[in-house]
């Protein structure tokens, strides 16, 4: 393996600073649901608990989205500069989503989250509460913009390949945006956040209450996180299936890959493995708990439903589909296989333990629990957050690794969409670069949102202050921001 070979250090930098840019977008788009959540609960009872909260949340929030836009401009300054041959052959088809993303969706996001930052006293409470929900719908439109981008590689549509067949011309806009794996990939993202974001809600408050401070506070959001982690959960779980569904119709590789399949397989011989012991190659297995039927049901939502395996799909590929692409993979589309297979396994693994965190933490706080939550089990809710981060994360290595060798399915090999000019040792030095200086950002945000998380919000008023009923905004404590 030549350590200066310039594909495989761009698919490293590409890949690292994609995922680290991807630590804050779930984040930015739950908790900017969970501040309006927490915001319009105040707006309509006039507790004052919901307004801590909201602040509370509002200033994690606000730490993460401005991490978030540092770190998520390099992602567009590397198709310049490592992946010209592939935005060459994409530019005409990324340049209405992404600038739909960039010149409509971010700023409008934007300015609606600085009416929101700066507007506490100065606008009516509706107005102001309203800022943070269309502040929140810009964030998803923003997410799906760059989600029909994304879908394109996986699945194109809505194109026509230029007459010298060395790019693809977008024809039908609407095709673009209404791509099956866009639509089917927006739901997955937002549950998968809001599960994220009440993890992080989940470990803020145990570890206030382990050390009974904010007690009252901390309770309602604590509870808020448990039961949004299920509900997120839950979500996640029906869209996914429905992901799983359009992966198999577009990219039946990604879904043998994800079991390590080579024959086709129907009904009960379609089946999944929980775990395996050895490597999934090809060349048999030691040991493989199984559950019949479940692959097929999760392929075609039937019991007698047929799997392509991958030797099959090969063939098929190899004399039929891509021939013209053969020689380039040597006869084999497959994806590496050690990462989709784990890959698809730990996305479901750590999201089941972030849900289970929340089944034991409602069931430890019941009302009617006969004893104090117990030491063990707030030191371990206020670790619960990597769980569902975690999962989120090799989701997306499952995502972009599944599809290779393709850059772009069955139009361009990720082989030839680097930039052919730049030689191995210019991108190991960039590559350098980009990791420590994000290094070094993550070494800010983490201490940033350790330190305001620590604070907690503002304490609640005592007996012999004013009733909340009866002070302004301005005056409920000052403004933070």
């Amino acid at each position: 393996m030549d350590l200066l070979d310039p594909l495989l250090l761009a698919r490293w930098q590409f890949g690292l600073t994609t995922l680290y840019h991807f630590l804050f977008v779930p984040l930015t788009l739950g908790m900017a649901l969970t501040v309006a959540i927490f915001q319009t609960a105040w707006f309509r009872t006039g507790n004052v608990k919901w307004l801590h909260l909201t602040r509370f949340f509002g200033k994690i929030f606000l730490i993460n989205f401005a991490m978030g836009v540092v770190t998520g401009i390099v992602q567009e300054f590397q198709f310049g500069m490592n992946w010209s041959s592939y935005s060459r052959f994409v530019g005409d088809v990324f340049g209405a989503p992404l600038a739909f993303e960039g010149l409509m969706a971010f700023f409008f996001e934007a300015t609606f989250i600085g009416l929101w930052i700066f507007g506490w006293d100065k606008l009516p409470k509706g107005l102001h509460l309203a800022s943070i929900w269309i502040a929140t719908i810009g964030a998803w439109f923003s997410a799906y913009f760059i989600l029909a981008a994304n879908a394109f590689m996986q699945n194109p549509v809505g194109y026509q390949m230029a007459a010298d067949g060395g790019r693809a011309e977008m024809t039908d806009f609407f095709a673009v945006l209404t791509n099956p794996v866009a639509l089917a990939a927006l739901p997955h993202t937002l549950t998968a956040s809001f599960m994220f974001t009440a993890g992080v809600i989940i470990s803020i408050a145990a570890w206030h209450l382990m050390r009974k401070q904010n007690v009252e506070t901390m309770r309602s959001a604590l509870k808020y996180g448990l039961w949004g982690m299920l509900v997120g959960f839950a979500l996640v779980f029906l869209s996914g299936d429905q992901l799983s569904i359009v992966m198999v119709q577009t990219q039946p590789m990604k879904m043998a890959a994800a079991e390590a399949m080579f024959d086709t397989a129907c009904g009960a011989d379609a089946s999944f493995s929980l775990f395996s012991i050895g490597t999934p190659d090809g060349t048999g297995e030691i040991w493989s708990l199984r559950v019949p039927y479940l692959l097929a049901v999760l392929s075609t939502h039937t019991f007698d439903g047929c799997v392509e395996g991958i030797n099959d799909l090969n063939a098929l590929y190899t004399t039929e589909m891509f021939p013209q692409f053969a020689d380039q993979v040597g006869g084999s589309f497959a994806p590496v296989l050690w990462v989709t297979y784990w890959a698809f396994r730990w996305m479901i693994g750590l999201g089941a333990i972030g849900a289970l965190v929340a089944v034991v933490g409602l069931w430890l706080t019941r009302k009617n629990a006969k004893r104090d939550v117990p030491q063990w089990a707030w030191k371990l809710a206020v670790w619960s957050w990597p769980a569902s981060l975690f999962a989120i994360l090799v989701g997306w290595v499952f995502t972009e690794m599944g599809r290779q060798p393709w850059i772009v399915f069955g139009l361009m090999l990720t082989e030839d969409g680097v930039s052919p000019s730049v030689p191995g040792w210019s991108v190991l030095i960039s590559l350098i670069a980009f990791t420590a200086i994000y290094a070094a950002l993550a070494v800010v945000e983490a201490g940033l949102i350790i330190k305001t998380a620590k604070t907690g919000p503002d304490p609640l008023p005592g007996p012999d202050d004013p009733h909340p009923s009866e002070m302004s905004v301005e005056d409920t404590p000052t403004t933070v921001y």
